[in-house]
């Protein structure tokens, strides 16, 4: 039996939590086409016959502007030196830039098995991917390179058994039908932050928030009630989280209560409401209270 932890890390949008949903086989991890989508650190467990995997879905590396981002970013690199392996993913359709010489940097001082995840092969021809993967071969010596597509699952099975097969002999950490170490009230302000992220567009995904107001357990009646806020930083980003005649936020709110009465099995009527939280991103008690700590 082999059991760990492994962190996935790499730049935003790499498709770090489209990769740990298919690996789970359920969705534990929001995702979207916006940069710095995951904010908290995601464990999720996966038992095998020869063991147990703990993945652990970190925010993307990157240059951080506000205390928000310094907070996410320094979860990453934490992750990277307790954990027993790590799984570098890389965006195979972008070009190599500074962002990647930085995150290969980060490995120079790692003593643990490295594999890299050459993500989105669905989207390059071998043409643009060989040279990618020679390039990353000469900066590091990579336990493997392993070229996959989160997206369809191409070469995912091989990336679990390598990953399993680099961690140190042990029982599991977890029970063999856990699946996700954050609390539900997590997952319901993530799903309404993801239909935020879907349905904006300029600055709103970046300068907002959700947090939950009250969680109410399922009554004698199969009913969830869930009351959450939306945080924005200015006043004239309010209406457009409302939209004309509450449009907006009204489709926020029913696509989420969709996906969450499936989560729960159970009815849910979800309140939403917009509060203006100046400058929030650089308030520490409101990313204690979002469970970005420092």
């Amino acid at each position: 039996m082999r059991s760990g932890i492994v962190s996935l890390v790499g730049r935003p949008n790499a498709g770090k939590s489209t990769l740990l949903n298919r690996i789970v086989g359920r969705k534990v991890a929001i995702v979207s086409d916006k940069p710095q989508t995951t904010r908290n650190r995601i464990l999720a467990v996966k038992s095998y016959p020869q063991g147990q995997v703990v993945f652990m879905d970190t925010p993307g590396i990157h240059r951080p502007l506000h205390r928000m981002n310094v907070r996410m970013v320094e979860m990453a690199l934490d992750s990277m030196s307790q954990v027993d392996a790590l799984g570098v993913v890389i965006d195979a359709t972008e070009s190599i830039g500074a962002g990647d010489r930085f995150l290969v940097r980060l490995l120079e001082q790692v003593r643990i098995p490295v594999v890299l995840v050459l993500n989105k092969i669905d989207r390059v021809g071998k043409s643009t991917l060989l040279p990618k993967m020679d390039w990353y071969r000469k900066q590091h010596d990579f336990t493997a390179l392993v070229p996959i597509s989160a997206l369809d699952g191409e070469g995912v099975d091989d990336l679990e058994r390598l990953i399993l097969s680099q961690l140190p002999e042990g029982d599991v950490l977890y029970p063999d039908d856990s699946v996700l170490d954050q609390p539900e009230r997590f997952f319901v302000t993530e799903i309404v932050r993801e239909k935020l992220l879907l349905h904006t567009r300029a600055e709103i995904p970046f300068s907002s928030a959700v947090a939950m107001d009250r969680f109410e357990e399922i009554n004698e009646k199969g009913l969830m009630r869930l009351y959450c806020s939306i945080f924005v930083e200015r006043s004239s980003q309010k209406p457009i989280v409302i939209g004309r005649g509450g449009t907006m936020i009204k489709r926020i709110g029913e696509e989420a209560r969709v996906e969450l009465e499936r989560f729960f099995d159970a009815r849910v009527y979800l309140d939403l409401h917009v509060k203006v939280r100046e400058n929030w991103r650089e308030n520490n008690r409101v990313l204690d209270d979002l469970g970005l700590k420092s």
